[in-house]
């Protein structure tokens, strides 16, 4: 149980600070944003293991870039799909 928990404030954590980080308004709410931060810290520990990133902070650092990254795909993604009327 502790752990999910964990993951999901740290999943909140890198996703608030990857929003901050990129420049322009991105409308998403709570939720997303939390995943988008679980994916990112993902993505960024397999990252730093790959890059052989022993230092915490530093991995931290390399989950919230990727999880930048993934704001830009999903701003890319948000704008080609076309608006219901």
């Amino acid at each position: 149980m502790g752990g999910i928990l964990y993951t999901i404030l740290i999943g909140a954590v890198i996703g608030v600070l990857a929003r901050f980080f990129k420049p322009g308004a991105d409308p998403m709410g709570w939720i997303l944003t939390i995943l988008l931060g679980v994916v990112g810290a993902w993505i960024g520990s397999y990252v730093s293991g790959a890059l052989g990133i022993g230092n915490r902070f530093l991995g931290f650092a390399v989950s919230i870039a990727c999880a930048v990254l993934l704001l830009f795909v999903y701003g890319m993604v948000r704008k080609k799909t076309p608006k219901a009327a």
